[in-house]
């Protein structure tokens, strides 16, 4: 993460294993709904962005599902230990973000941890996964895991509102050793989701609210893509 003397702390965006800076000087504030303070922001990410994500994806795809299902159900072990481990810091995130309460942030996190450990096989390739702001740890641990146990990787665009346990999530992976590329995140809001659509990707995934479900679709449904919503 990096730290501007004109503002709150940016978020960046994470492709091929790494934090990713992208050029651009528009951002939106994360604004904690409940002290009304700014404490994050992200950069407002667009078609460019969204191809360097999906081209790290698409270069990580063969390796990691030459890995196996058992190896990659390692991998994802690994990463629901190391939430758990950080489940405070996690919890933090959330509460900050949204507004919970501390209980409630923890219950997300255990349940995201408890996602991370599921056995669903869903469907291979590159998925791009649009998440809202309901819920945004959870909702990304249950769209991830299907596509990560197909041998599928991922470019996640998490809401600007809450992105900055989705952000955690997806630092955290190279921590536990993960392969570079096969969890990318592209920040942004409309603009972002627009060209992750337009994108090299097989297929556009939400979890989230279903009026935002719908623009989602449109959007996809525009660029050719498959859609569909995440099980929660």
């Amino acid at each position: 993460m990096e730290f501007s003397a004109e503002g709150p702390m940016a978020i960046p965006m994470w492709v091929n294993g790494h934090a990713f800076l992208s050029v651009g000087d528009a951002f939106y504030d994360v604004v904690n709904p409940v002290t009304g303070e700014a404490l994050r922001r992200v950069p407002l990410c667009g078609a460019s962005e969204a191809e360097e994500a999906v081209a790290a994806a698409r270069a990580a795809q063969p390796e990691w599902a030459a890995m196996g299902l058992a190896a990659r159900q390692v991998c994802l072990g690994k990463l629901a230990d190391g939430v758990d481990r950080y489940i405070g810091h996690f919890a933090k995130l959330l509460t900050q973000d949204l507004g919970l309460t501390e209980e409630a942030a923890t219950a997300d996190v255990q349940a995201a941890v408890d996602a991370l450990r599921g056995m669903a096989v869903g469907e291979t390739g590159v998925a791009g996964l649009v998440i809202d702001a309901d819920r945004p740890l959870v909702r990304a641990a249950k769209a991830l895991v299907p596509a990560l146990l197909a041998g599928g990787t991922v470019v996640v665009k998490p809401s600007p509102k809450a992105p900055s346990a989705v952000f955690a999530l997806c630092e955290l992976t190279s921590r536990v050793e993960w392969p570079a590329g096969v969890v990318n995140l592209l920040q942004g809001d409309t603009a972002a989701v627009t060209g992750l659509c337009g994108a090299p990707v097989d297929r556009i995934v939400y979890a989230g609210q279903p009026e935002l479900g719908k623009q989602v679709k449109m959007l996809a449904e525009a660029s050719g893509k498959t859609f569909a919503e995440a099980a929660f």
